[in-house]
């Protein structure tokens, strides 16, 4: 994932709303979001190289969502565990959020630079390996991109304006304008991140749905959850900006 954008139990008609964008080469393998077959309770797309996911859901509510962290640094740093192992693991374990971020912290260097958010419809925890310790995640709208959670990187910015915006305005989010937000294509002229890579490459990299060359948006998630815990999970793979596919579930958590 390179762009999470969420409202936390802050909505009269919802615990939880999700918008997400997955940017990765277009060459690498993935399938759509399902319920997998070696997982059954895991609803996700998948990675097909390394066998982990992005952003997933399971059937008694546990979630998790992980973007990597970019910085020159990190491109030097060899071999790593991939980051999709840390949602996987995580949606099949039944061990708490807090629990299992304090077993991750005494090894999350051994992974890719990694920002991960793990918990519940009630709760969420966040932890990254750059120097961040685990934290509780507050009522209210917030963004993650490829640094801590809600550094103000333009694509954060205007896409928790805009769902706050939205969700402000409405009594049931509407998928399409979440999905519109994921899919805004405009480049920052200013207030670039420095992340060690050209100027132009972090503005190419700035909007919110991305295509560069070989590389970019490959899907974006609308993940809403109810206060009587009925879940809404909308997927829509692209390829070059094209939209290729789309899965759309629901389900009640099973408690």
């Amino acid at each position: 994932m390179c762009l999470i954008l969420f409202q936390k139990n802050q909505h009269p008609g919802y615990k939880l709303v999700v918008g997400a964008n997955r940017d990765e080469a277009y060459d690498r393998p993935t399938a759509p979001a399902h319920f997998w077959e070696d997982h059954p309770d895991i609803l996700a797309g998948r990675d097909l190289s390394k066998g982990g996911t992005w952003l997933g859901i399971t059937k008694s509510g546990r979630i998790a969502a992980v973007t990597n962290i970019r910085s020159k640094e990190e491109q030097g740093q060899g071999e790593k565990k991939s980051r999709g192992d840390l949602i996987r693991n995580f949606l099949a374990q039944d061990t708490s959020p807090q629990s299992y971020l304090e077993a991750l912290e005494h090894e999350k260097h051994a992974y890719a630079g990694f920002n991960l958010l793990v918990g519940n419809p009630d709760e969420l925890f966040y932890l990254n390996n750059d120097g961040s310790s685990i934290l509780q995640v507050a009522d209210g709208v917030h963004g993650l991109s490829n640094h801590h959670l809600d550094t103000p990187w333009p694509k954060v910015v205007n896409g928790r304006k805009g769902l706050k915006s939205h969700l402000d305005s409405a009594h049931q989010a509407d998928p399409e304008v979440i999905f519109g937000l994921l899919a805004n294509e405009d480049k920052a002229m200013d207030n670039l991140p420095d992340t060690g890579f050209p100027e132009e490459l972090e503005r190419s990299l700035s909007p919110a749905f991305i295509d560069i060359d070989g590389y970019g948006t490959r899907s974006s998630t609308v993940l809403l959850i109810d206060h009587d815990n009925r879940v809404t999970f909308i997927e829509r793979t692209f390829k070059n900006k094209k939209q290729i596919d789309e899965s759309r579930l629901q389900f009640d958590i099973r408690q």
